[in-house]
C-alpha cells in the first residue's frame, strides 16, 4: 500500500515524497484512515515503527480548514520529555510546510515570553509536555475549550515518570466532545485502565506483540565484574564497527563520569542527561544527529522517541531497572528496516533484571565474551527483581531521575539498595577474665601514688585598724542671687529635669513615672 491509498491530501502526500518516505509502516497503515474518519484510537506499536507520523500526517489534513483564535489552541499533543516535543514540532514542520499552520512548542527550559508570543498568535497545533502546559494555564496565559484533537504519545512513559495526575487535570479541562488518540509503545493494566477513562468508543490499533523486541536489531550480552565494565564496553567500542551509538546509564552521575573516561581513550564523545539547560541538550542532539558527536553517553532521557538516522550501535553500561525500558533503549537503532546491533553489560548479582528482560522479550540473550577479560555468571535469580539503586517489586518501572524536574513536578522516588544487606554478625562476648583484669589495673595504678603532703594552716588576717566616722558635710549655702532666681521661677520649672523624660528620641514608653537607670541610660 502507498501512502496515496491512505486518503492523505496533495499538500501532506508532497512532503512525505519529498522525505524520501514511499510506504507507510503497518502502524501507520492502520491508523491514518481510522485518524481521518475523527475516531478514537487506541494504538499500541513497539518504537522505531513510525507512531509519530501516524498521528501526525492525519492531524495536519484535519486542520487545514480553520484558524486558530489567540490563547485557544486547535489541537493539543501531550509528550513526556522535551526531547520528543521538540522531535513532534519538528515532524510538523517537515510534513506541514505546505499547509499554513501555526505551532507552539511548550516546554521547560524556554522563557516563557517567548512561548507567550507564540499563544498570543493562535497555535492550531499546540504541542507540550505537562508541567509547562499546566504553568501556562494556572497564569492564565491559555485556554483549552477549543481543543478537538488531543494527542497523549507515549502513555507508559507519563506512566514511569509521574506525570499522569498532571495529564489528569489537564483532561479534565478540555471540551468532552473531542478526538482523543492514545499512544504507548507497551500497555500495562494501568495505562488500559487510563485509556478507558480518556477514550470514547476507541479503535485498538497492535501491529506488534507488546514490548516486543525489534527483530533487526541483533543483541548481546557480557557478564563481567563491576570493576571490568569500563574495559568491557572499550574493548567493544573498539571491536566492533561503530558508526554512531548511545551509551546508557543509570544515573545522571555516571553519565558525566563515562563521558569523561571516553574522551580520555580520545573518542569523541557526548554527555545528555536531564540536569543540563535546555540549551546544552538540544546543542548536543543536534551535534550527535548531525555526526558531530559519534558516542552519547546518555540516561533514558534519550531512550523515548529519539530518531537517529542509521543508528549502528546501543550499550547498556547499565541494565534497567525497568524491563520496558531496555525494549525502548535498543529501539534507538535497527529503525527503518536496518539492522542495529545492542550490547547489555551486567554484574553477577543483576540476574533477576536480566530474567525479567528476557522473560518480556520472550527471548534469551546470546552472551558475549570479550577477549582478555574474565566472563563471569549470573547469580540465579530469587524471584524479585532489584538493581542497584532500582526499586523493588511492582512494575519495575525506572522513576524520573533524582534532581531533574519532570517538567514540573517533584522529583522520583529514591530507589533503594539492590545489593542485600548481609546479617551482622554476633558480637563477640569477652571472656570473663578480660573485666576483672581491668578492674584491677586502676587500683593497681592508685597504689604507686604518693601521697599529698598536708596543708599548712594559713595565717589569721591581721584586724583592720579602727576609722573614725568622717564628719557630716555642713549643707553649701546657695548665694542670694540663685535663691533670688528660685524664688521667681514657677515651681514646675524649679523642679531637676529627669533623665528619662528628656525628649531627645531615647526615652523609653510605657514604663510610667519610674524607670530604672540601666533602661534609661545612654
Amino acid at each position: 500500500m502507498s501512502f496515496e491509498e491512505l486518503g492523505l491530501s496533495a499538500p501532506v502526500l508532497q512532503a512525505v515524497t519529498e522525505k524520501g518516505y514511499t510506504e507507510p509502516t503497518p502502524i501507520q497503515e492502520k491508523a491514518i484512515p481510522i485518524v481521518l474518519m475523527g475516531r478514537d484510537i487506541l494504538g499500541c506499536a513497539q518504537t522505531g515503527t513510525g507512531k509519530t507520523a501516524s498521528f501526525v500526517l492525519p492531524m495536519i489534513d484535519i486542520l487545514a480548514e480553520g484558524r486558530a483564535k489567540a490563547r485557544m489552541p486547535r489541537s493539543l499533543i501531550l509528550e513526556p520529555t522535551r526531547e520528543l516535543a521538540a522531535q513532534v514540532a519538528e515532524n510538523f514542520e517537515i510534513y506541514g510546510k505546505y499547509n499554513k499552520l501555526n505551532m507552539a512548542l511548550l516546554i521547560g527550559g524556554v522563557s516563557f515570553p517567548d512561548q507567550e508570543r507564540a499563544l498570543e498568535k493562535g497555535a492550531d497545533v499546540l504541542i507540550a509536555t505537562p508541567g509547562r502546559l499546566l504553568d501556562h494555564f494556572e497564569r492564565g496565559g491559555i485556554l483549552l475549550n477549543d481543543v478537538k484533537i488531543l494527542v497523549i504519545d507515549e502513555a507508559d512513559r507519563m506512566l514511569d515518570m509521574g506525570f499522569i495526575p498532571d495529564v489528569e487535570r489537564i483532561v479534565a479541562t478540555l471540551p468532552k466532545l473531542r478526538q482523543t488518540l492514545f499512544f504507548s509503545a507497551t500497555m500495562p493494566p494501568e495505562i488500559k485502565r487510563l485509556a478507558d477513562r480518556f477514550l470514547s468508543n476507541p479503535k485498538e490499533v497492535t501491529v506488534s506483540r507488546p514490548a516486543s523486541a525489534n527483530t533487526n536489531v541483533v543483541q548481546g550480552l557480557v557478564i563481567v565484574q563491576d570493576d571490568q565494565k569500563r574495559d568491557a564496553l572499550l574493548a567493544l567500542i573498539k571491536s566492533q564497527e561503530v558508526k554512531n551509538a548511545i551509551v546508557f546509564c543509570n544515573r545522571k552521575r555516571d553519565v558525566a563520569t563515562l563521558h569523561t573516561v571516553l574522551k580520555k581513550h580520545g573518542l569523541n564523545a557526548g554527555a545528555l542527561h536531564g540536569d543540563m539547560s535546555q540549551p546544552a541538550r538540544t546543542e548536543t542532539l543536534e551535534k550527535f544527529k548531525a555526526g558531530d558527536i559519534q558516542i552519547l553517553v546518555a540516561s533514558d532521557v534519550a531512550a523515548r522517541g529519539l530518531d537517529v538516522q542509521d543508528m549502528s550501535h546501543v550499550f547498556n553500561y547499565d541494565v534497567p531497572f525497568s524491563p520496558e525500558d531496555y525494549v525502548h533503549r535498543i529501539g534507538r537503532t535497527g529503525r527503518a528496516g536496518k539492522t542495529g546491533h545492542s550490547f547489555t553489560l551486567a554484574t553477577p548479582n543483576e540476574g533477576d533484571l536480566i530474567d525479567a528482560i528476557q522473560k518480556l522479550i520472550n527471548t534469551t540473550i546470546p552472551r558475549v565474551e570479550v577477549p582478555g577479560l574474565d566472563t563471569a555468571i549470573l547469580e540465579a535469580s530469587d524471584g524479585r527483581r532489584r538493581g542497584r539503586g532500582g526499586r523493588r517489586g511492582g512494575r519495575g518501572a525506572a522513576a524520573p531521575e533524582r534532581g531533574e524536574r519532570s517538567e514540573r513536578g517533584g522529583r522520583g522516588p529514591r530507589r533503594e539498595s539492590s545489593e542485600p544487606r548481609e546479617p551482622r554478625a554476633p558480637r563477640a562476648e569477652q571472656p570473663a577474665e578480660a573485666a576483672p583484669a581491668e578492674a584491677v589495673a586502676a587500683p593497681a595504678i592508685e597504689s604507686h601514688r604518693e601521697p599529698r603532703p598536708a596543708r599548712e594552716p594559713r595565717e589569721p588576717r591581721p584586724e583592720r585598724e579602727h576609722r573614725e566616722p568622717r564628719p557630716d558635710r555642713a549643707p553649701r549655702e546657695r548665694r542670694p542671687e540663685q535663691r533670688a532666681e528660685q524664688r521667681a521661677e514657677p515651681r514646675s520649672e524649679r523642679r531637676p529635669e529627669r533623665r528619662h523624660e528628656r525628649d531627645d528620641g531615647h526615652s523609653p514608653v510605657g514604663l510610667g513615672d519610674h524607670v530604672p537607670a540601666f533602661l534609661a541610660r545612654r
